[in-house]
């Protein structure tokens, strides 16, 4: 963690960072999604579209909620992707999740922790598998246990955007959204989150990103 002489007092009333992890402390999968496509001669942007479609009941939303298995997702997922014109198995899909751990963003959470705020990693994830850990795992596993909570679809059984997801990490901390600041590469995500008073940020670029942190929190980030 970097060094710091005494925690910066928290202004604006914040004393929560709540953190979305891929496309936030990870690159994003679209990319990968896109790289897919474009090696198969898929529309652009297909398997983000068949996301999108009836979001709250489709493969992903059961998947994310562990109310299907990976392998009930592959089929599920093909069958959607099929009715928009083109079949990609849920199991590519799945092995394009990996993104890449952004440096910048681990550091700035390691500043937010050692300046007194409470955080936690809000992810909408599946049931990780029983293989032998990765080097890469490994990383993802001590990245996860910096924050204060973890709250997981798979294991809470809601997702964002459901409001109640927000509400668990609230509770967990023991804070109100009003102090909470929220980070999400997803504005669908963000919405529910501004809805019950929380301060949310979009990242698209982390340095941006982290320049709206910054004027939140009271904090520099490198």
């Amino acid at each position: 963690m970097p060094a710091y002489d005494a925690p910066v007092p928290k202004p604006l009333n914040i004393s929560a960072v709540l953190w979305d992890f891929g496309g936030v402390i990870l690159s994003s999968p679209f990319e990968a999604f896109n790289r897919y496509e474009a090696s198969r001669g898929l529309p652009a942007d297909l398997i983000r579209t068949v996301n999108a479609t009836n979001p709250d009941s489709n493969a992903w939303a059961l998947l994310e909620r562990s109310d299907i298995s990976p392998a009930e997702f592959d089929a599920l997922f093909a069958s959607e992707s099929e009715a928009l014109g083109h079949r990609v198995p849920g199991a590519d899909v799945l092995a394009l999740l990996s993104g890449d751990v952004r440096p910048q963003m681990v550091r700035a959470l390691d500043t937010v922790i050692a300046n007194g705020f409470l955080t936690a990693c809000l992810t909408n994830n599946v049931v990780s598998t029983s293989e032998p850990e990765n080097e890469r795992q490994a990383q993802v596993r001590d990245i996860m246990a910096r924050f204060h909570h973890v709250v997981e679809s798979s294991k809470v059984g809601c997702r964002k955007p459901e409001p109640r997801f927000y509400e668990i990490a609230c509770e967990l901390l023991a804070v109100s959204p009003t102090e909470c600041v929220f980070l999400d590469d997803l504005g669908i995500n963000l919405k529910p989150a501004a809805a019950m008073g929380m301060r949310t940020i979009k990242v698209g670029d982390p340095s941006h990103a982290l320049a709206e942190l910054s004027a939140h929190v009271g904090l520099s980030f490198d």
